[in-house]
């Protein structure tokens, strides 16, 4: 059986994506160093957030997915990130290929609301291979990727940060029930209110004068 080797080497942004995108530099290795004439290849992506320490001010914005640090010895459970596919060319011996992964900001979705509480250091991954690969030097064969090929890696937060930063610069985003966004939308239309910000700015300071009521 062909026997593939995997290795994340790096990742940067994708700059000219339609969407926020990470490239993961992949290196793979077929030890018997016999044609490859081309791999249908699957990754998942997985965040092991109880892989690396966190600082007090993380700690405070990851109630909302781990619970109380009293319980992360139980809640730190792995995370899913994403899954990604692409058909890598033929090659003998070793390739290396750049493995695009879409992105989200939705800070409803786990993982991004998981990168967004980082203020940094690195983020551990544990990438998991599948799919087919196609050799033979005398004839063509088709094998599966075994389930157990698979790699760690370490991402620095900043990669995420920088770019989220140039997709959305200086933005966020917030999703809300449909209702909700209507009652928002007329209370923004009765006031006369330029943008969102005010909105949010004007809703705020009225629940701070309440507040030192």
């Amino acid at each position: 059986m062909t026997d593939l080797h995997f290795t994340c080497t790096g990742v940067r942004p994708e700059p000219f994506g339609a969407g926020p995108t990470l490239l993961f530099g992949l290196r793979i290795e077929e030890s018997d160093h016999q044609q490859v004439h081309a791999i249908a290849l699957r990754c998942q992506i997985r965040i092991e957030p109880a892989r690396r320490p966190y600082a007090p001010e993380e700690v405070g914005m990851l109630g909302d997915l781990f619970g109380e640090p009293s319980r992360w010895s139980s809640t730190l459970k792995p995370l899913q990130f994403a899954h990604s596919s692409i058909t890598v060319p033929g090659f003998t011996g070793t390739t290396h290929v750049d493995l695009p992964v879409p992105c989200t900001y939705d800070t409803e979705v786990a993982s991004a609301s998981y990168f967004r509480a980082l203020s940094r250091g690195e983020i551990p991954l544990l990438m998991l291979f599948s799919g087919t690969v196609f050799t033979g030097r005398g004839g063509f064969r088709a094998e599966p990727i075994p389930w157990h090929k698979e790699t760690q890696y370490l991402m620095p937060v900043d990669v995420w940060r920088g770019m989220i930063e140039q997709y959305f610069p200086g933005t966020g985003w917030l999703r809300i029930r449909q209702d909700c966004l209507e009652s928002l939308r007329s209370y923004r239309s009765e006031r006369a209110l330029p943008s969102w910000e005010r909105v949010f700015e004007e809703l705020l300071a009225t629940a701070g004068a309440k507040g030192g009521d």
